[in-house]
């Protein structure tokens, strides 16, 4: 992961490969943001025109090179536009910053060491820099060949140090915010890592040894249930998603505990190593990405872990249910009725719909701690990504407080989000005439659906919400932002930001 360090270095004498400023969309052209005086006043004030020239306005996205003017020690000057110039008296936003930061990190993959100076009102924004920095220069290539020839073969590295200039290394605020960045990124990178495995490498025993190995690292107590003990305690429906692969399912607790802690959250992720829809097979073109299946699980993991980096006073348990859905002899068949660990009994009329038979053994394991909240991930519905798009994610909840809760501090941390509803009368699709409840519902609704599935298996009490990643969990397209191609790693900085609210006593 590229190295991040702060310095109040002067700009022209800073050795590095090359230099970030930012700028924005002016009403009359292109704006140099601050950060970059320095740079300018080597340009003669001039910078904005020479930019211009070279057809910057200041979009977001765009990337602009030029040579480093006169008595730079830095060869190259790379502009990277911020969007729409702010206000009067107003920064800029720290979602515009961390995407702009993202975009230059990107642009210099192949370099050693690139100095930032984007503007930097306070250690929010330097926090929002640095993620944008170590988010943006993610790659994985543990696939590629190695060698020299292989490495000319397969493009440049990522960049692998970065530098903040106009931050205070000694400024305690400023510290802190690089370190919650750098433990943040480096667990969201890591989630991405575990995204683009591929499924012959990850399946739920090698997924729970990484989850053991980081949780000995971290000082989180760790239970793995394997499919012994998930038979003995009656974990049907991670038994039967399981059942048609030669790879056994398994049940991971990570529990961090802080002695200062007042309130406990759950974290309960959807683990499928590989979705092939089971019996009710997926159709051709649905299954190449399909290792994905699992981003609910990774973000969880890495949640937890992240929180455990942090230190946060609350205690937080996470959740990992782990299974392939394979068809095969043994596989569950669509009608086959499932006996839950919560005791109630559900038709399969979809083998396909699987994932909700996972979170529900893991969300009625949750409830019996009875925590304080319960927020289950999950890549859960095409119909959400139908609803929302490719980069938003719905929240649904069975308390209307805590969703807007939850869209705030996904908003707040740059995770586009929207709250969903969960309409009571969709309830009654699920009715089954031999089972307590069936896995499917009405076509029409069907996000929802699943969420009022999920509800049925929340502890009495319990406050809950689920959120749908299906769309933004995996990037099929180009990169943008400080988005990769791949596994993005959504719903961990939403997950992180919730449980420090919690340990700042601003959740109720």
């Amino acid at each position: 992961m590229t190295a991040l360090t702060l310095s109040t270095a002067a700009a022209p004498g800073l050795r590095a490969d090359a230099i970030v400023i930012g700028v924005a969309k002016g009403a009359d052209g292109p704006v140099v943001a601050p950060g970059a005086e320095a740079v300018d006043k080597a340009y003669d004030g001039r910078l904005a025109g020479v930019l211009e020239t070279l057809g910057a306005a200041g979009a977001e996205g765009e990337v602009t090179k030029l040579p480093a003017p006169a008595g730079f020690k830095t060869p190259l000057v790379l502009a990277v536009g911020l969007g729409a110039e702010p206000e009067k008296d107003a920064s800029y936003d720290a979602e515009a910053l961390r995407r702009a930061a993202g975009v230059a990190a990107r642009a210099l993959a192949g370099s050693k060491k690139a100095a930032f100076a984007l503007p930097l009102t306070d250690a929010a924004d330097l926090g929002a820099v640095a993620e944008g920095v170590a988010l943006g220069a993610y790659s994985f290539d543990a696939y590629k060949e190695q060698g020299k020839e292989a490495k000319a073969k397969k493009g440049k590295g990522p960049l692998v140090e970065a530098t903040l200039l106009g931050a205070k290394p000694r400024d305690a605020a400023h510290k802190a915010a690089l370190a919650r960045a750098t433990a943040v990124t480096e667990e969201l990178n890591r989630a991405r890592d575990l995204v683009n495995t591929p499924p012959n490498d990850l399946d739920p025993e090698a997924f729970a040894a990484v989850a053991q190995t980081a949780a000995k690292e971290h000082g989180i107590k760790v239970q793995v249930l394997d499919e012994k003990a998930l038979t003995k305690g009656g974990y049907g429906g991670i038994l039967g998603v399981g059942s048609g692969s030669a790879a056994a399912p398994r049940l991971v607790k990570l529990s961090y505990t802080s002695s200062k802690a007042k309130k406990h959250l759950a974290f309960v992720g959807k683990g499928i190593t590989y979705d092939s829809g089971g019996i009710s097979l997926k159709p051709a073109g649905h299954n190449e990405t399909m290792k994905c299946d699992m981003s609910g699980a990774a973000a969880v993991f890495a949640a937890v872990v992240a929180v455990a980096r942090l230190g946060l006073d609350v205690n937080v348990t996470g959740w990992l249910a782990l299974a392939e859905n394979m068809p095969s002899g043994s596989a569950t068949r669509p009608g086959d009725v499932l006996r839950m660990f919560s005791g109630k009994t559900v038709e399969v009329l979809n083998t396909d719909a699987e994932g909700r038979l996972v979170l529900a053994d893991a969300l009625w394991a949750a409830s019996q701690e009875k925590p304080d909240a319960i927020v289950d991930v999950a890549t859960l519905t095409g119909a959400m990504m139908l609803a929302l798009g490719s980069r938003t994610f719905g929240i649904m909840a069975n308390d209307d407080a805590f969703r807007s809760a939850l869209h705030e501090a996904a908003e707040e941390v740059g995770e586009p989000a929207w709250p969903m509803p969960l309409p009571d009368h969709l309830r009654k699709g699920m009715d089954s005439p031999i089972a307590d409840i069936a896995n499917m519902g009405e076509r029409m609704g069907g996000g929802l659906v699943a969420g009022l599935f999920l509800r049925e298996f929340v502890g009495e009490g319990i406050t809950w919400a689920h959120l749908d990643i299906a769309g933004p969990a995996f990037n099929e397209g180009g990169p943008f932002g400080y988005t990769p191609k791949g596994g993005t790693g959504t719903a961990v900085r939403t997950l992180v930001r919730l449980a420090e609210l919690t340990a700042e006593g601003d959740l109720g």
